[in-house]
């Protein structure tokens, strides 16, 4: 058997860590609770944005958005730069094979992402049909075979949430989170919400009974996590931290004899690809902006104080945001006028929405500063207070060293949306060398 681990990346849509194993104790995910009592829950997660397809570039590249070039939507003609190597295209240079099952959003066409196979095209429409073709493809895969890099990508819980797909959830027991106002438009969506990833659950569950059954279990790395925030107001589309929160579940190969941990060290989605080419024998790239978790994985979490950026530049409209996150602080700075939300279209006609009032239309600030330990919800802008000014002072520095070191484009003004993509061109040119 390869030293080399197998690895089954399960990713969700719109869920944030809106799941039992991350402290939501109304929603109902009986086997991902299960799942993480054995492995290791990272509490902590964030993704580098709050939309599908530039969250999902960083996971599969370890850059941000803005590096690899997908700042906004696959469909939108967004495209990743010439030289950006995906997981699956950098896993195969150590010996691995590949597949997609089911949903991606990185390209209209899944084929040319560097997987080895692709079934159902790269979408289907339900978890459970997702889940059976996931465990298919298992049980053809020999146990002493190549390693090998399973992708598979769920719709849900990406509205619309009808009861007619999903089993909801009774609305006087779901729990509803600070951001949002407790009432009956709330509560109503929030059962919607359930039920999706009820079914979210179950087909995953499904997915990690065919694992365990196999014999690739000894050497399989299991990884589970969603793309960005949920689908809910003040949290999807926006840099705060129910926008960029991820669940984040890593189960390290049965070999290993792990003892199940919990921690609460920040980490990116930036730190899944650098895991994995760890755990194939490579090292880290000078491109790569994360780091490899394979000490979190053996309990051994680093001792460092670290920061995190947030992105935000397309979703169906323009919207340019940055941000950086410490342990204690989080700096937001909007790059253009518009209100303190704004909704996506999904969003701006949810029950939630009817039932929250217009006070999200109020002009935003230039920037935002927010004190995480004591105001988690992030509710008291203190950037106009003198204070928090050194605090303000250090982040803003930060945020710019980053944003240049990285050659964010923002810096030279307004960014255009992409040119259509042609058949005789479908990428993005790279960045100039990055500064120092």
């Amino acid at each position: 058997m390869s030293e080399r681990p197998n690895v089954v990346l399960v990713h969700g849509h719109d869920i944030g860590r809106f799941l039992s194993c991350h402290g939501r104790a109304s929603v109902p995910s009986p086997n991902l609770e299960a799942f993480a009592d054995g492995a290791v829950v990272f509490d902590n997660a964030f993704s580098t944005a709050p939309l599908c397809t530039p969250a999902r570039s960083s996971l599969f590249t370890g850059m941000s958005p803005h590096v690899n070039g997908l700042m906004g939507l696959a469909h939108d003609a967004w495209r990743y730069r010439h030289s950006v190597r995906t997981m699956p295209e950098v896993l195969s240079r150590y010996g691995y094979d590949s597949a997609l099952v089911g949903l991606q959003h990185e390209h209209p066409d899944p084929t040319v992402l560097g997987f080895g196979e692709v079934r159902g095209m790269g979408f289907l429409p339900r978890a459970w049909p997702v889940a059976e073709e996931a465990a298919a493809w298992l049980q053809d895969r020999p146990a002493d075979g190549a390693p090998f890099l399973l992708t598979v990508g769920m719709w849900e819980a990406h509205r619309p949430w009808r009861p007619e797909d999903y089993e909801f959830a009774d609305p006087t027991m779901v729990d509803v989170p600070a951001f949002l106002p407790d009432n009956e438009h709330t509560r109503e969506d929030l059962a919607g919400f359930h039920g999706a990833i009820r079914q979210f659950d179950a087909a995953v569950g499904h997915l990690l009974r065919a694992i365990d059954a196999h014999p690739v279990r000894a050497n399989t790395l299991v990884i589970v996590t969603t793309d960005h925030g949920a689908a809910l107001p003040r949290a999807k589309g926006t840099l705060y931290d129910p926008g960029v929160e991820v669940a984040l579940v890593i189960r390290p190969p049965a070999a290993w004899g792990t003892t199940p941990a919990r921690t609460t060290t920040m980490v990116s989605h930036l730190d899944i690809l650098p895991t994995l080419v760890e755990l194939a024998g490579g090292g880290p790239r000078p491109e790569w902006e994360g780091r490899s978790l394979v000490p979190d994985l053996r309990g051994v979490a680093p001792d460092e104080e670290r920061e995190l950026f947030f992105e935000k530049t397309y979703h169906d409209r323009y919207d340019p945001i940055r941000a950086v996150r410490t342990g204690r602080h989080k700096l937001i700075r909007n790059f253009a006028d518009g209100p303190l939300l704004t909704l996506a279209k999904d969003l701006e006609e949810s029950p939630t929405r009817r039932g929250m009032g217009d006070a999200h239309l109020a002009p935003r600030p230039a920037l935002e500063l927010y004190d995480l330990l004591a105001d988690p919800a992030e509710r008291t802008n203190l950037a106009g207070e003198p204070a928090y000014q050194p605090v303000l002072a250090d982040l803003e520095a930060r945020l710019d060293s980053w944003m240049k070191a990285t050659a964010d484009p923002l810096l030279d003004g307004a960014i255009d949306r992409p040119a259509p993509a042609s058949r005789l061109l479908d990428a993005q040119p790279d960045l100039p060398a990055r500064a120092g």
